[in-house]
């Protein structure tokens, strides 16, 4: 069960908001996960972007959760980058305030963040690394890009069935301005309405 402020902001999530051309976008990843529902299949996404800091994150982390909320079986969601750097202090401090219990075992610096969105269900590891790390899944999963510059620069992603773009404008620009906050925020959402709308055609 998620905890209660995490169902209410899935449940206020309005997926009527998203526009024609992103419903396109996203149609290849609902193909994809019906597929293997379809078949009893197990369901295994690897976010990839450059840096593994940001939108590779916050796909990964609301992929799993919104995953949960509909109660979608053998699911692992995963993310990786074409370099290791860390997770951005911005995603995790966006997530907290949406109610995602975390915390960190390390104080390295690329921390392992073990963030929880139900009292019962086991946390998302988040923490930086290349999409091939040994932490990642080897075959049977689909890639999904999220920044266009991983997509272009990182044709072929060793061991995917497929291969799914599904970009996001960095959040990164708004990096030391007044609106970085508000920023994050609203990636946060986009991403997870949209995680929202394509699980909710699984169902």
């Amino acid at each position: 069960m998620l905890y209660t402020s995490i169902e209410k902001y899935i449940t206020s999530l309005n997926t009527a908001s998203i526009p024609k051309e992103r419903k396109e976008v996203l149609q290849p990843l609902v193909d994809y996960m019906r597929s293997k529902v379809d078949i009893s299949a197990p369901i295994a996404l690897n976010f990839v972007c450059t840096h593994n800091s940001r939108r590779s994150h916050l796909a990964q982390i609301w992929a799993q959760t919104i995953g949960a909320h509909f109660e979608i079986n053998d699911l692992a969601c995963y993310s990786g980058g074409t370099e290791a750097t860390a997770v951005y202090p911005m995603v995790i401090h966006t997530l907290k305030n949406i109610g995602f219990q975390i915390t960190d075992d390390s104080a390295a610096d690329n921390p392992r963040y073990n963030i929880k969105f139900g009292e019962h269900d086991a946390p998302v590891i988040g923490f930086s690394k290349k999409y091939d790390a040994p932490f990642n899944p080897t075959s049977r999963f689909a890639a999904v890009m999220t920044c266009d510059h991983a997509d272009e620069n990182c044709p072929f992603i060793p061991g995917a069935e497929r291969r799914i773009p599904v970009t996001y404008i960095d959040p990164k620009i708004s990096d030391g301005m007044p609106e970085q906050e508000a920023t994050y925020f609203e990636r946060s959402e986009q991403i997870a309405t949209e995680m929202k709308y394509v699980f909710n055609h699984l169902v």
